[in-house]
Order: C-alpha cells, then sequence, then structure tokens
C-alpha cells in the first residue's frame, strides 16, 4: 500500500462493499498517502463521512461513483461528506471530465442517486424469479424491450457481482430501518452457494461456455 499511494495526488478504492474492510483500507491509505493527496471512494452505497471519519484529512475525502461497465458507462455520481471542502469537489470534477465523464453532485444518503432506485429495483427483478413469474431469460428481454435498458437486470447482477448487491442490500436496510429495500432469498441463497455471477462463473447464467445460458430456478 505504501508503494502504490506514496506518490499520489489522488487515490481511488474500489474494493468490496463491506464496511470493515473500507474503514481499515482508509486507515492505512491516510497513513501512506501523502498529506495533500485526495481520497476517493468509488462505493455503491457507504457512507462517505463514516470514511472520511477515520482519516486525518475529512476535509480531502469524497464519493466518486463509478458505474459498470466503466469503460462505456458515461457517470461518475460525486458524493460530498459532511466535512469535504467545496474545492475538493470541484477538483473531482474536473478530473471526472478530463477523463471523459459526465457528472452529478448528490447529497450523502445510502445508495446516493442510482443506486436508491437501481437496487430495489434489481431485487424485484430477483423476487419475480424466486415467485416463478417469469425465466431469467425473459425477465431479462423484457426489462431490455420495455423499458430500454441496454442489458437486463440479471444479466447486471451477474456483471455486478451477486454478493455485491447482497452487501448493498443489508447495508440499507440497516440504513434506512426499512425492510423494504430487503433481499430476496434466492439471492441470499446463490451467493451462499458461490454463485456470484461473471467472476464465479455461474449466477443467474452459466459462464463456463462460449454463450451464458440462463439457469433455471
Amino acid at each position: 500500500m505504501k508503494e502504490a499511494v506514496k506518490d499520489a495526488d489522488l487515490v481511488i478504492e474500489a474494493i468490496p462493499e463491506i464496511v470493515k474492510l473500507k474503514l481499515d483500507t482508509w486507515k492505512e491509505v491516510d497513513e501512506a498517502a501523502p498529506k495533500h493527496a485526495i481520497l476517493a471512494s468509488n462505493t455503491s452505497s457507504i457512507s462517505i463521512t463514516q470514511m472520511a471519519a477515520v482519516t486525518k484529512r475529512p476535509n480531502l475525502f469524497i464519493g466518486m461513483h463509478f458505474f459498470n461497465p466503466v469503460p462505456v458507462m458515461g457517470l461518475v455520481e460525486i458524493i460530498k461528506g459532511q466535512a469535504t471542502d467545496d474545492s475538493t469537489v470541484r477538483v473531482i470534477e474536473e478530473v471526472s471530465k478530463k477523463i471523459g465523464k459526465e457528472t452529478v453532485l448528490v447529497s450523502e444518503a445510502p445508495g446516493f442517486a442510482v443506486n436508491r432506485l437501481l437496487v430495489p429495483a434489481l431485487n424485484e427483478a430477483v423476487f419475480a424469479i424466486q415467485e416463478g413469474i417469469a425465466t431469467v431469460e425473459d425477465m431479462d428481454k423484457a426489462i431490455k424491450m420495455g423499458l430500454n435498458w441496454p442489458m437486463g437486470p440479471l444479466t447486471l447482477l451477474d456483471f455486478v457481482g451477486l454478493d455485491t448487491a447482497l452487501y448493498i442490500s443489508d447495508y440499507f436496510v440497516d440504513e434506512f430501518m426499512d425492510s423494504k429495500y430487503r433481499a430476496p432469498a434466492l439471492l441470499r441463497k446463490m451467493v451462499r452457494a458461490g454463485w456470484l455471477g461473471r467472476k464465479s462463473g455461474k449466477g443467474f447464467y452459466d459462464y463456463s461456455g462460449e454463450k451464458p445460458v440462463p439457469n433455471k430456478f
């Protein structure tokens, strides 16, 4: 870690959505990075203020949320924590533009803007599969053609990682104290089975062949 960040002006973290892992990593980065370096988390849901509080530079800490697949998706959500300086926001806006991204500035809240809407939608797609409303393939086709999504919700879950989706859902329930964000039992069961999506070779689709094949539930 020391070697990775010792000369950095900007550090962007993109590790799993596990609060303790995030906090431990930022403590280590804060000690190793130059004092002027801006620290940015690519978190999908976790509090920027909470992460900033474990560093000695909360004014230089910010959320910089990219979207999958990063080379294709044009948006970066910029999330200002309780202590983030306006000058830090301006730097991240400029950096985002230099790498060809559009930005939106959002207030801190679990899931920010996009995932506040997206995560419940993805969960509902899994609930539909769990209830036998449609097959995996037909659910994806319905949303792609009916709502003009570039990929279906179950394909997207496989791409993001089912474990990541579960971490986010559980975090939402803890933060909002509202069961409407709960993860479907099927999602939790798949994670326990190690069916995490593309990265494990199996999720809602099987990726062992040349072409993904939808699994049956």
